[in-house]
């Protein structure tokens, strides 16, 4: 991946506004090299059997759909929508590719960018955490939305109720999301090869990161672990604390099976059947002892 950029605040007000400028709205040609990624893009560009189609439609019928780009002020780009389409380009040996350049504030470039990649077929869950971690966190820097309906301004909506409702999903789903950017790593690529459920992610992102690597080390040397294992977790309690061997011994606990109870219990529905209502209860539980010492003798002979 190439290295982090430092992003480019734009001298004029008119681009500061996102106002054309004299390279124009249209599409150009742009040299490959002159473009790079945009800082912690969160979607992958994965080296699959789509990837490959990209390449050989690339090369028989070039890029038909232009990148979006933001220039900076060194004559370089960065890449706002278009990641795979720009590898793919570079695998088929294209030197230039059509693109459309925008100038762009640094949190309306997140916010371009996120929407652009998320209409995606399939997007895994640690791209849909960050990308929403960073177009919420975007939108709460720029403050109240002017762009809202006055419907949606009378609701006050918060911020996470807006991105929901423009991906398709809840504000409570959005915050669910978000929570897997507090996971270690390598729990998150558990999560994006579902070795690992969304909802035990979730739980496991309020652990600290010590306790993460853990539970990580655990699944790796099981192969698994159950929701009731992490629920075993979530109820210790001085769980900052805790030891290693601990949670080890917690979740190896939470895994035994529960003794069943063998205790009878006989309703007064059922005992007045054999006793008259002047039988006191000591005189029942009384005679029922007796029965039963004369059932055990009886088995014992």
């Amino acid at each position: 991946m190439a290295a982090k950029r430092e992003k480019i605040h734009f001298a004029s007000v008119e681009e500061l506004l996102g106002a054309p400028t004299s390279t124009g709205e249209g599409t150009v040609e742009l040299r490959v090299e002159d473009i790079y990624p945009f800082e912690n893009h969160p979607f992958k560009v994965i080296d699959d059997d789509k990837m490959e189609d990209l390449i050989q439609s690339i090369k028989e019928n070039g890029v038909l759909t232009p990148v979006i780009v933001r220039p900076d002020d060194e004559g370089t780009y960065e890449m706002i929508s278009g990641h795979r389409r720009l590898y793919a380009a570079k695998r088929a040996g294209l030197l230039v590719i059509p693109a459309i350049i925008k100038p762009m504030t640094n949190d309306d470039a997140v916010i371009a960018m996120v929407d652009a990649n998320v209409q995606r077929e399939e997007i895994l869950p640690s791209e849909r955490a960050w990308s929403l971690k960073m177009k919420l966190d975007a939108m709460k820097r720029q403050g109240y939305r002017s762009d809202l309906s006055s419907a949606q301004n009378e609701r006050r909506l918060e911020t996470a109720d807006i991105v929901g409702e423009e991906m398709g999903i809840s504000r409570a789903q959005v915050r669910r999301f978000i929570r897997l950017t507090e996971l270690i790593p390598e729990l998150m690529e558990l999560v994006d090869k579902k070795r690992l459920t969304f909802t035990m992610a979730v739980d496991i992102s309020y652990f600290d990161r010590q306790l993460q690597q853990w539970v990580y080390e655990y699944i790796t040397e099981n192969g698994f672990i159950k929701p009731e294992q992490i629920a075993a977790l979530k109820a210790c309690d001085n769980l900052e604390n805790m030891a290693q061997p601990v949670l080890i011994s917690t979740l190896k606990e939470a895994l035994k099976p529960k003794k069943k109870s063998q205790g009878v219990t006989l309703s007064e529905r059922k005992l007045n059947k054999y006793f008259s209502n002047k039988t006191s209860a000591a005189d029942r539980e009384r005679i029922i002892i007796n029965l039963l010492e004369k059932w055990k003798h009886e088995q014992e002979v």
